[in-house]
């Protein structure tokens, strides 16, 4: 969205507002002039928005606090989803209330959420397809990243990253059946990188111990800031994980990309395109949503995690890598 901006409106300021995570995430975005870190103080965050003069305000995802504060600040032009196709927990009464008071566009669950995001730029006349991610990092991060390699003899070589846990826990594949997947890549002389946060120690930790004492599988789980981490992936030939927040990180960077979709719907999120694949079982329908991550059939979404085989994944890593002619 940032960059459809700019094209259209060179001069305009992009001010993203959002969590703390996301604001090192688009660390260093060249077509981010400002971010503004909301902790959910609605009054609070009308000041901001005033402060700043935003004349546009667009709100990705139903939420009756941004809806009210951005109202409270003033904005000339407030931009909101209405929710077809499916039912979103996320539009609640108070939302459907208050965004009588803004334009309102379609958001039609089950098709591409970047793509239904890019139609909220459409009262500014900017219409796109493209849904190409941009993100950057600092000459700090670069170096340390370069530092990390350096230290475990990968400078120049090719490496695969594993993360092996996601932000939504349910949608966690079995940590053993990664270490298998990273047996595979090791034998066909592809060192593998573990990545992880603090929240992902207990995951990281079950892969490690299935590994054992498998050379060129290197746990680096909280070894790098969220900036670091770009760089790092950046580097990378190859990135497996469950749906998760890193593997956006390395489609941005047009790194090639499994991911184990588990429960998700298939079209509306996962990286698309020649080098990215996606593995899921046979089911009647996916129970998570962009815009409905927060009702559905437990059992059923850890059904359809657990039917991913570690030889269904493997079988997409050995295709993307031929069909990409990335050479290990």
């Amino acid at each position: 969205m940032f960059s459809a901006i700019k094209r259209t409106y060179p001069s305009a300021q992009v001010c993203v507002i959002g969590n703390s995570i996301n604001k090192e995430v688009l660390g260093d975005h060249p077509d981010v002039d400002d971010y503004c870190v909301w902790n959910g103080a609605i009054r609070e965050m009308a000041r901001e928005i005033r402060r700043r003069g935003i004349e546009y305000l667009c709100i990705t995802g139903p939420s009756a606090g941004a809806l009210a504060a951005a109202y409270l600040a003033g904005v000339p032009r407030i931009v909101v989803p209405v929710i077809e196709n499916g039912l979103s927990p996320y539009e609640t009464r108070a939302y459907k209330l208050l965004r009588l008071l803004a334009v309102r566009i379609p958001h039609c669950m089950g098709h591409y959420a970047p793509r239904e995001y890019l139609r909220l730029l459409e009262p500014l006349s900017i219409v796109t397809d493209d849904t190409t991610k941009r993100i950057n990092y600092s000459d700090a991060a670069r170096k340390n990243a370069a530092e990390f390699l350096r230290a475990h003899h990968l400078i120049e070589k090719k490496f695969a990253v594993i993360s092996p846990s996601a932000g939504n826990k349910i949608k966690n594949w079995p940590a053993d059946r990664f270490a298998r997947v990273a047996e595979h890549l090791v034998s066909r002389d592809l060192p593998v990188v573990v990545i992880g946060g603090p929240r992902d120690k207990e995951e990281v930790a079950a892969m490690m111990r299935v590994v054992g004492t498998v050379g060129n599988i290197i746990d680096a789980s909280e070894k790098f800031s969220i900036d670091e981490l770009k760089a790092f992936i950046a580097q990378a030939l190859l990135f497996v994980s469950s749906d998760t927040g890193p593997i956006y990180i390395a489609e941005a960077f047009n790194i090639a990309t499994v991911d184990i979709i588990g429960p998700i719907d298939e079209n509306e999120q996962p990286p698309v395109g020649s080098r990215h694949k996606i593995v899921v079982a046979p089911r009647q329908k996916p129970q998570l949503f962009v815009m409905n991550a927060r009702f559905y059939d437990a059992r059923e979404a850890r059904r359809q995690v657990e039917a991913v085989t570690v030889p269904m994944v493997i079988e997409a890593i050995d295709e993307l890598l031929r069909e990409n002619r990335l050479t290990i």
